[in-house]
């Protein structure tokens, strides 16, 4: 059967016994201070795949002197590796251990690998039977947070994405499109899920905030560039209004340009740091309305959380974005600071509108965005990559 708003076939093969997937790429399951969206897809995939009888062993990296913490999370094997500090450079050498671990350890037959960065492990696996599969979600050396040489690496390494893997997954049907006219090859395609499930009630994050149900706006990631926190807080700083302006995230090692944004003089600016789990879904819940001033993302896991959730969001108009939300949210001028202020002050003047879109988008995901779906979509793809080794699979 196919989606007709996807265009994705809802066929799904499973295999005669459960797989086992060993994971890397991304910072930590569950996620910890400054992880990012490959952390929220993992904590959201992995612990689902278990539930379907997969071996999930997911590779976690540790910082300094921090020690491991639990060795299972819903059912995942967790293995803790340190790694370096300096951004970049952590990534490779932590996906340099997990590879060797994968091969010395046996700990599963299908490696699924976050960001295109890591291609390069894909070979050594390769060689020792893995069937290796990378989950890529956007042209990563267009994002300005990398310095030239990041953005030199990473645009080799599209190259080594396109061709090493068995597979190539995308949560980004535009970066999808590139890479098939680029490559002038074929890639899967699976959407994020998001969260319908309302958290429940304590509160006490908001209290400890100071802050009041419906009295704030809200943005959840990393500071970095690409994300347009800088455009958020000027356009916010020209509003006047008795609201706040929460901006949760950061990293444990801040850029100049996280330093630079701390460094509002705005008292209505609340900066938390970053705020873990069920925490982070109240403040999605209790807010005004969510913004997401991105200038490159991929299918946003947070702004799918936020449509799943009923709660009102304004995002700029890359095509990744109105992908996701079509016409429910209200929209600006990417980078562009003047109509994003506007933009929060037409939020401010039309409360009910701002509802009704907010009921709109949440019916959009639950029609499109399913995480049990992108589950059989996932083990879809990893069965079909052994067929051969264990026969033809049964249909569901």
């Amino acid at each position: 059967m196919i989606d007709s708003d996807l265009g994705l076939s809802t066929h799904v093969r499973r295999t005669p016994r459960p797989l086992r997937v060993a994971a890397f790429g991304f910072r930590s399951v569950p996620p910890t201070e400054g992880s990012a969206g490959a952390d929220k897809f993992a904590l959201e995939l992995y612990p689902r795949l278990v539930k379907r009888g997969c071996s999930v062993t997911a590779y976690n990296r540790l910082y300094g002197k921090a020690q491991p913490a639990n060795t299972q999370y819903n059912g995942v094997s967790l293995v803790y590796l340190r790694t370096v500090s300096k951004s970049g450079f952590d990534t490779l050498c932590h996906s340099l251990k997990a590879t060797l671990h994968i091969l010395s350890h046996n700990t599963g037959e299908i490696v699924h690998i976050h960001n295109g960065g890591n291609s390069i492990w894909a070979l050594p696996l390769r060689l020792f039977g893995k069937k290796v599969f990378v989950s890529q979600d956007g042209v990563d050396w267009r994002r300005e947070k990398w310095p030239w040489y990041g953005r030199f690496y990473l645009y080799f390494s599209s190259f080594v994405t396109a061709y090493l893997p068995n597979g190539v997954i995308f949560d980004n049907v535009y970066a999808k499109q590139f890479f098939e006219r680029k490559f002038k090859r074929r890639f899967s395609y699976i959407a994020y899920g998001c969260e319908t499930a309302q958290p429940s009630g304590d509160k006490a994050i908001l209290t400890k905030l100071g802050l009041k149900p419906k009295e704030y706006f809200l943005f959840v990631g990393r500071f970095i560039p690409d994300k347009g926190v800088h455009y958020l807080l000027e356009a916010f700083e020209r509003i006047e209004t008795t609201r706040k302006l929460v901006l949760v995230g950061g990293s444990p090692h801040a850029s100049s340009y996280e330093q630079r944004i701390r460094k509002t003089l705005d008292p209505r600016v609340v900066l938390p740091g970053y705020v873990y789990g069920a925490d982070t879904a109240i403040l999605m819940q209790n807010a005004y309305a969510y913004v997401q001033p991105s200038d490159v993302e991929g299918l946003s896991p947070v702004v799918l959380s936020v449509m799943g959730l009923g709660v009102p969001l304004i995002c700029s108009n890359i095509p990744e974005n109105l992908f996701a939300v079509a016409d429910t949210a209200l929209t600006f001028e990417k980078s562009n600071v003047d109509d994003l202020a506007e933009a929060i002050r037409r939020s401010l003047q039309n409360p009910d509108d701002m509802n009704a879109l907010a009921i709109q988008a949440k019916q959009r995901a639950l029609r499109i965005f399913s995480w049990n779906r992108a589950v059989e979509e996932h083990l879809n793809v990893f069965a079909q990559s052994i067929q051969g080794q264990r026969g033809t699979a049964g249909e569901a």
